[in-house]
């Protein structure tokens, strides 16, 4: 009967941690509301080579517009579910290009979302980054 006094302070530790741990997982939770960003203006921001980058796409259903150092590019939008898509170029100029792109949005605010992407099939070299809704 006394070893089961010395335990119970233990168990209710122990208790008290795991419901506690319970807890603050189930208040942590992703927002993940990517459909509003199927479509609309977009702004990404980059540092490349020391120098921050910034390039402008639209986007609609099917399709995706970019400007980026005064040129314009396009790809075709397939989205595979509601939180990832894949980027195909229309007229790529190297073999670097003709590679699609997956995108996967990993959680999202009111304005912009962050996300990882990838050459396809390479997903040893996935790269991460925050898009800003504009329009």
């Amino acid at each position: 009967m006394e070893s089961l006094n010395v335990l119970r302070p233990k168990i209710s530790l122990y208790l008290f941690l795991i419901v506690g741990l319970l807890c603050f997982n189930a208040c942590y939770n992703v927002e993940r509301d990517c459909l509003k960003f199927h479509t609309g203006e977009f702004e990404f921001s980059t540092i490349v080579n020391g120098t921050l980058k910034t390039s402008y796409f639209t986007r609609s259903d099917k399709l995706e517009i970019e400007t980026y150092e005064g040129k314009i590019d396009s790809a075709s939008i397939r989205w595979v579910n509601d939180c990832e898509c894949i980027l195909t170029k229309l007229n790529p100029v190297s073999n670097q290009d003709k590679r699609p792109v997956q995108i996967k949005i990993l959680s999202t605010t009111a304005d912009s979302y962050t996300f990882e992407y990838a050459i396809v099939g390479k997903t040893d070299n996935k790269q991460r980054g925050t898009i800003k809704k504009i329009n």
